[in-house]
């Protein structure tokens, strides 16, 4: 156990040794059986997981004593328009020493004060921590659920295609290069997912829990018009729970009911899984598709949120 006085060093790496990559991710687990909470995203995960350099990515490790891990930021200055954003966390035993501090303040100063950051789970510390640092409240991700098994389930309904639509699932190697495509255009307004490479779908495809009978594509006339992705998150204990992982429309197939079909085939299939719930992201002022998915039974269960800097 390290004394509080310990001095702290913060480095910044864009790539880490297979010993830091174990010891970052026993920080990010000790995180989560304290929060109930992933403290960094999955692509964050795969980042470092990865252990090649990533263009943009940036791993900052604040270590005490004689080289305790105690925090551990992320940067993703990828983005050509938004500003760099970021994930941090400290260890639940070396909290309340100032270390989230140092590691936001370290943040700004490589960013030139220009940065965004998320505050997964919206906890009370986070959002003082934002406070201190300046930084302003900007969106609102808010995790939502439904039950999909027992008495409290709502009843699902049959999927409804347009006209000239069917459904099949996704074959690996075959189907990249449409989905990548058909995702950059649905996607197109929203960075984070409609800029993913052939490098990150094989990132996810390496993933212990991908499943293509559970990713669903929509065709017509042969052309991909839409898919539905779903994922199982088996860590959840309880039997786990299910996600709607992505669901995305080609533009010009948009409006005619497709995205809520492939949602409902998503479902579907989930619950004939056994699956207990299932959950989804989705941005807080999204009205349209919150209405959509509160229709189909989800509630909000907790709230993700992303701070920036004021230029």
């Amino acid at each position: 156990m390290t004394s509080p006085l310990s001095p702290r060093q913060i480095d910044t790496l864009d790539r880490l040794t297979p010993e830091q990559v174990d010891e970052v991710t026993a920080l990010l687990s000790a995180a989560l059986d304290t929060d109930g909470q992933h403290a960094v995203s999955e692509q964050g995960r795969l980042h470092l997981r990865s252990g090649e350099p990533r263009p943009g990515i940036a791993h900052l490790l604040l270590t005490v004593g004689d080289g305790e891990l105690a925090g551990y930021a992320q940067l993703d200055g990828s983005e050509l328009v938004e500003a760099p954003a970021a994930e941090l966390v400290v260890h639940p035993s070396h909290r309340g020493r100032g270390h989230g501090r140092a590691l936001g303040s370290a943040l700004l100063a490589a960013t030139g004060k220009r940065l965004r950051v998320w505050a997964h789970g919206g906890h009370a510390s986070a959002r003082h921590l934002a406070q201190v640092l300046g930084l302003t409240l900007f969106r609102e991700l808010r995790q939502m659920r439904r039950p999909l098994t027992g008495a409290d389930a709502p009843e699902l309904p049959e999927p409804v295609l347009p006209p000239g639509v069917t459904v099949r699932t996704f074959v690996p190697g075959q189907d990249d290069a449409a989905w990548l495509a058909v995702n950059a255009e649905a996607f197109a307004h929203h960075p984070e997912q409609g800029s993913l490479t052939q490098r990150d779908l094989d990132d996810r495809k390496a993933e212990s829990w991908f499943d293509p009978e559970g990713f669903f594509l929509a065709e017509k006339d042969g052309e991909l018009v839409g898919f539905h992705w779903t994922k199982v998150h088996d860590e959840e204990g309880n039997g786990g729970i299910g996600e709607v992982y992505v669901v995305g429309v080609r533009p010009g197939a948009q409006g005619g009911g497709l995205g809520k079909a492939l949602t409902v085939t998503g479902l579907r299939h989930l619950a004939a899984r056994g699956l207990p719930a299932a959950m989804l992201y989705v941005d807080g002022d999204n009205k349209a598709a919150v209405t959509v998915y509160e229709r189909l039974g989800f509630t909000t269960h907790e709230t993700d949120l992303m701070y920036r800097t004021e230029l």
